[in-house]
């Protein structure tokens, strides 16, 4: 499916019309235009446009209007070529001659669909569309050379205005630069027109390049042709695509009719004939766009890469600071590695103050409790939930709910660490007991919190700093007194602020992040600038409240990658494995390609657990796992669903031998015993493989893949049964 029918399955029938209509127009003007600027000036013109545009609306329209858009192509290009060639001879040639055109933009746009079926508005698919585009395009262009030279052989005088060399060139030339952006303008559509705001500005941008290409072009003094670079590229900059397609569209104007018409620097090189002043001006157009268009698709990376940065950061920002739980991670020693600020509402102690206390904060009579269910925990991987009292920085105990699970230590590869999450279920005593105790702790917080607090006056001069600031910029505060914020945080830092300076002088309160340096590593502040305010209503300057949060963003990588992948096996788990099935399902349907799942149990586990111990079920899964991993593609995706059950979901398989064939290297794998200290175990799987094509959910293609699994069984397990459909 193209674009066009993934985002506009149900087009109006009028609209369908209009666009028609103006494909007509655009394709007979530029036609008949370029017609006869060859004619007139002796010489091929330096750009066929013409075909280009249809490739490009050809790829941007459903596969069902491209008859009907060929229709129009062909009659508009009949009218072009009488309107420029009606009074040559050889008229019942132009039919030949349109054919030979349709020919070549037949072959364009059938090769670049049927290689890149869907083009998104990403730079890696325009990326991948331009290699294939040029291909496409070196094909077309080569059979529609081969096919005008018979023609221009058997032709009269004065019908081609142009050799077989000469006609590859300018096709070449206008299949990629025009087809790509005709196929841009119409991707970006009302986009074209600017960004709300800046409309002007881009009229103002792109009226300074005319001007100057213009200007260039119309005199034959000077070598002036570098002059067009630097506007465009500034387009390019200021406006992205819509500047890219504007400004090249308005350059090859401009370059086509002035060469065509014997006008511009290209003149000022004698030795040459026509042709070859035709040929630097092509060299120039593609050299042009071969500067632009990298540039255009490198600041369109850029701002979806800021634009994905900015929606995860949103994301963890809000998990970290609006969670109620505790959640820590604690190492094998029962040391605490990680504490969720929430430990401050929940037990009054600061995250760091937290850290640094023992086991002690148990209740005497829960210890041992504890202590046991976190051994068990280790020992058999099985999650934990335990209900105890743990003592407040108050001096009082509150009931505790926690689970705790066993997970990869991100900081030490092959260490496993305790992922602790626990809420307060103590029932609320006496409101104002609560409220006291709630100031108290807020008192003692505030007294004590790390940041760095200040004041600037309206100068942008420190008159107060707290010792903070020794651990933001290693200088003492005394010393920062009386200074400029400038001298203090460095050329590097300053200008981040700045903006933010000065709005809270103009009276707006304003908070921010931003990224530092201590100790050769980056930190992470978040900063907090609040006006003050004279009794008069004046401003006197600002205070600032900065905090180092470089533990939240640590902590948010941490949690990513605990909540994808499983604490025993360290494969893909199950919320994983969800979000990555919908991604294949959708890219199925795109492709209408085929998506290979098996459903994997292990044989007789509850009997393994249940003779060797968990601690050998355990070693079992870890082992199946590893063997799992080692006899797939680096492209297939390998998770645990939970208990005994694994799921391996693959791409690309199009046939049912290569799925039993990897179905078939599974079953092998598993023939060599587990070793369990000095047990071996006969660990064998029963697979459910499930081929199919145009499956509509991962549920049903799941279902399939169970249905197979049940099979297998049926069949003596240790085997596996394939199911296929729609192949």
């Amino acid at each position: 499916m193209t674009m066009a029918e993934q985002r506009l399955p149900d087009r109006p029938r009028l609209h369908l019309f209009g666009g028609a209509v103006a494909l007509f127009v655009v394709v007979l003007v530029s036609d008949a235009v370029t017609l006869t600027l060859g004619h007139h000036g002796g010489v091929m013109a330096s750009i066929w446009s013409t075909n280009g545009i249809v490739v490009g609306v050809l790829l941007s329209a459903p596969r069902r209007d491209w008859p009907l858009l060929l229709a129009i192509t062909t009659a508009a290009l009949l009218a072009g070529h009488f309107l420029a060639l009606g009074a040559l001879p050889g008229r019942p040639l132009l039919a030949l001659t349109v054919l030979i055109h349709l020919s070549e933009i037949l072959i364009v746009a059938a090769i670049v669909h049927r290689y890149l079926p869907s083009i998104t508005g990403e730079v890696r698919s325009y990326q991948r569309f331009g290699r294939i585009a040029v291909g496409a395009a070196l094909v077309g262009c080569i059979v529609s050379t081969l096919l005008a030279g018979i023609a221009m052989q058997v032709a009269p005088p004065g019908l081609f205005a142009a050799t077989p060399w000469d006609w590859f060139r300018a096709h070449l030339l206008g299949m990629v630069i025009v087809g790509m952006l005709t196929l841009v303008a119409l991707r970006e559509r009302e986009r074209m027109l600017g960004v709300q705001g800046r409309r002007l500005r881009m009229l103002r941008d792109v009226l300074l390049l005319a001007v100057i290409t213009v200007g260039v072009f119309s005199q034959t003094g000077y070598p002036l042709l570098f002059l067009v670079f630097a506007p465009l590229i500034f387009l390019v900059f200021q406006h992205r695509f819509p500047g890219l397609v504007i400004g090249l569209a308005i350059v090859t104007l401009v370059t086509n009719v002035a060469t065509s018409l014997g006008e511009g620097p290209v003149i000022l090189v004698q030795t040459l004939n026509p042709e070859g002043r035709t040929l630097i001006a092509q060299l120039f157009l593609g050299v042009l766009c071969l500067v632009a268009l990298p540039v255009a698709l490198a600041l369109a990376d850029r701002l979806r890469l800021s634009k994905d940065v900015a929606a995860s950061e949103m994301q963890y920002r809000l998990l970290a600071e609006y969670s109620s739980d505790l959640i820590q991670r604690i190492a094998y020693d029962d040391s605490r590695r990680y504490v969720s600020p929430s430990v401050k509402e929940i037990l009054g102690w600061s995250p760091e103050e937290f850290a640094s206390q023992g086991v002690d904060l148990i209740h005497p009579d829960d210890y041992d409790h504890v202590l046991r269910q976190r051994a068990r925990l280790r020992e058999t991987g099985q999650p934990t939930m335990l209900r105890y009292r743990m003592r407040n920085r108050a001096g009082g105990f509150l009931w505790i709910e926690a689970l705790e699970k066993l997970a990869p230590c991100p900081d030490h590869p092959g260490e496993t660490e305790v992922v602790y999450t626990g809420r307060d279920i103590t029932q609320r005593a006496l409101a104002e007991q609560a409220l006291a105790d709630s100031e108290k702790r807020l008192r003692t917080i505030t007294d004590n919190v790390p940041a760095y607090i200040a004041h600037v006056d309206t100068n942008e001069r420190y008159t107060f700093v707290n010792a903070y600031i020794s651990q933001v910029t290693g200088s003492e505060a005394p010393s920062n007194v009386g200074q400029t914020v400038e001298e203090v945080r460095g050329p590097a830092i300053y200008p981040v602020l700045k903006p933010h300076i000065d709005a809270v002088l103009q009276g707006a309160a304003t908070t921010f992040e931003y990224e530092g340096s201590g100790n050769g590593s980056p930190r992470y502040f978040e900063a907090t600038y609040l006006p003050a305010i004279a009794a008069d209503g004046t401003t006197t300057g600002f205070y600032t409240l900065t905090t180092d949060i470089t533990r939240i963003k640590l902590a948010e990588r941490k949690l990513a990658f605990l909540a994808h992948h499983d604490a025993l096996t360290g494969i893909a788990n199950r919320h994983s494995f969800r979000e990555s099935s919908q991604l294949a399902i959708q890219h199925a349907a795109s492709t209408h390609q085929p998506l290979l799942l098996m459903m994997i149990d292990v044989d007789f586990f509850k009997h393994i657990n249940d003779t060797y111990g968990h601690a050998a079920g355990d070693v079992a899964l870890t082992e199946v796992a590893n063997r799992l991993k080692a006899n797939i593609r680096k492209t297939d995706l390998v998770a645990r669903l939970g208990g005994d059950e694994f799921v391996v979901l693959c791409h690309d398989i199009e046939d049912v031998a290569t799925a039993e064939r990897l179905a078939q290297q599974i079953t092998d794998a598993m023939q060599q015993p587990v070793l369990f200290g000095t047990t071996e175990l006969k660990v064998t799987l029963s697979i459910g493989v499930a081929l199919c094509r145009n499956v509509a959910s991962m549920e049903a293609l799941s279902q399939r893949a169970d249905e197979a699994v049940y099979l297998a069984k049926e069949a003596g397990r240790a085997c596996f049964r394939l199911v296929s459909e729609g192949l």
